[in-house]
């Protein structure tokens, strides 16, 4: 009797200790990568409208289907990286997400009041020269400093009616994601 619940014992130990390792290492195994995903619709530094979700539509998973988007992959061995963009009428918003898919920050037409979105996407130490002599033209440009190397933008406008649509395909042709050297 004894032996069978020292057995017991270590089989439950044992099935808890692999459950909480399998749990812990799933998100670093996972074979979904946003950032190749992302680089099979789009090549680094452009904006591309992505294809609506719906059942069959190869594009990022995820994706509101209420919702128009546009993504650029950047990279920032090249200096840092802007993003322009005019914006809608209506909820709007751009995220920024590391290499793992993971929001890093983001605006909507909220915070932002309408204004076009203008951001510059730089590490940590071409933000660190930015603030040494900061340039005229970065004067009311949004400074994000950015954790690692690279990463994607996710631009999304919400289609509230079928009659906004060329509204918003207007304002997402408008998407500029573009390497900019610092002076």
């Amino acid at each position: 009797m004894m032996r069978t619940a020292v057995w017991l014992v270590g089989a439950l130990l044992l099935g808890g200790i692999v459950h909480i390792a399998t749990v812990f290492g799933v998100p670093h195994f996972a074979v979904n990568d946003p950032w190749r995903e992302v680089g099979t619709l789009t090549g680094d530094g452009v904006f591309v409208r992505l294809p609506r979700a719906a059942p069959g539509v190869r594009t990022l998973s995820g994706l509101d289907p209420a919702m128009t988007h546009a993504a650029c992959r950047f990279s920032l061995d090249n200096g840092p990286v802007r993003i322009r963009a005019e914006v809608a009428d209506g909820y709007w918003s751009l995220a920024l997400h590391d290499r793992r898919g993971m929001w890093v920050w983001g605006v909507d037409n909220r915070a932002a009041e309408q204004k076009p979105i203008d951001i510059l996407i730089a590490s940590h130490v071409q933000v660190a020269q930015l603030r040494e002599s900061l340039p005229d033209e970065f004067e009311d440009v949004v400074i994000v400093d950015w954790p690692s190397q690279e990463g994607f933008a996710l631009y999304k406008i919400l289609v509230a009616a079928k009659s906004r649509e060329a509204e918003v395909e207007a304002a997402l042709a408008t998407a500029r994601c573009t390497p900019t050297p610092l002076p």
